[in-house]
């Protein structure tokens, strides 16, 4: 047996590992969980960080000022140091008629030590008081629809979840869009297996940054923002010491929570995701020199076997490469389906995770070089995970 037959063997029975024992992560189906009708609905704080929001604020706070939610529920938007006039948009937007009572407020810049995110949310959530049962943390950039508040709550208090957090849709109208938008959720579905980190006494947890509701007892139980005040990742951050101190996690794929943040050019999406790559392997040269290989091994090696097969004339090396290639397709496939995307585009995912392969490494560079995890003006550097 030659040592590629080898090499395509090890690929193909990874990819029946990951199919079969990684918490089915392919999966589209975990949606909010049951619900039922509540009697009477707690009292919700919604808190906003934004920093330089401008372009996609009138798309997204809207649809949070405009929610039907049975109870008492009001809307902070913390501006973190904004320059184009983000601030007063808010100001702007919430004075529409039927709007949730909107506050808008400055923090000022971070102390050393914290990500500028995590600084707003903390001023956002001590703003809120202690009068309210949730805190719906949402980004700036994601709309919601007219009862996704109420849904949040319902699910919390019907499953007695203490944090239940969705993973808004990104958008996918450009063309590197749909290339690497899918791929990026069904990563990180792979890495937090959605099943798996919903399951009560399970090491994994995770959250979307994007919308998590948190009942507020449950943060101050486990330390608040405070705790997680250096982290860059701090969506997964979040539902760790949630979990940790005995909350009950639940995450899922959304259905009427959209980002409405553009990324129309490679060199954006680019950012987004190696911003925090190195950051999630806690900047380790190790764990970066194991994901290279773990990705080129995973995604790279089925393809290239099939053409070296092909080449060379070595059948088995030709049919261990499509029949990983065929599982890697088959287990991309219900998340092309979720993104409305073609079949045919399965296909191309060895390709973007070599982008993202190298996206990963491009991380770790911009890392040594003092400019990892930089966003909007700010960098952080060595910070926590």
């Amino acid at each position: 047996m030659s040592l590629l037959v080898i090499i395509a063997l090890l690929s193909l029975l990874s990819w029946l590992w990951l199919t079969f024992c990684q918490g089915w992560f392919w999966r589209t189906d975990v949606r909010l969980p049951r619900r039922a009708q509540l009697t009477a609905y707690p009292r919700v704080a919604v808190v906003v960080p934004a920093r330089d929001e401008a372009e996609v604020l009138p798309l997204s706070l809207p649809s949070l000022l405009a929610q039907e939610y049975p109870g008492e529920a009001r809307l902070i938007l913390v501006d973190d140091g904004s320059a184009d006039g983000t601030g007063e948009l808010a100001r702007r937007l919430g004075e529409a008629p039927g709007s949730l009572p909107l506050t808008v407020t400055a923090p000022g810049e971070p102390p050393a030590g914290w990500t500028g995110k995590l600084w707003a949310l903390r001023h956002g959530v001590e703003l809120a008081g202690e009068d309210v049962d949730y805190l719906l943390l949402t980004d700036a950039d994601i709309a919601h629809g007219p009862h996704s508040l109420e849904s949040l709550v319902a699910a919390a208090e019907t499953n007695d979840l203490d944090l239940v957090s969705q993973m808004a849709r990104l958008r996918t109208e450009t063309r590197w869009e749909q290339l690497i938008v899918p791929a990026f959720v069904y990563f990180f579905a792979q890495l937090y297996p959605f099943r798996r980190s919903n399951r009560p006494g399970a090491r994994t947890a995770a959250a979307a940054g994007g919308c998590s509701l948190v009942r507020r007892e449950a943060l101050e139980r486990a330390g608040g923002v405070a705790a997680i005040r250096g982290a860059v990742i701090d969506d997964v951050n979040l539902a760790r010491l949630v979990k940790r101190n005995g909350g009950r996690t639940w995450l899922g794929l959304a259905d009427r929570v959209d980002s409405v943040r553009p990324y129309p050019e490679l060199g954006q999406l680019w950012r987004m995701v190696s911003r925090s790559a190195y950051a999630q392997l806690r900047h380790s040269p190790a764990l970066l020199a194991g994901t290279v290989l773990g990705l080129a091994l995973v995604y790279l090696v089925p393809p290239l076997a099939v053409v070296a097969g092909l080449v060379g004339g070595d059948t088995p090396l030709t049919v261990l490469g499509l029949a990983a290639w065929l599982l890697m397709a088959l287990t991309f496939r219900p998340m092309l389906g979720y993104y409305r995307r073609p079949v045919w585009e399965a296909l191309l995912l060895p390709f973007t995770a070599g982008m993202y392969l190298l996206m990963t490494v491009d991380s770790a560079v911009q890392h040594w070089r003092g400019r990892g995890a930089a966003w909007k003006g700010r960098t952080y550097g060595a910070m926590e995970g």
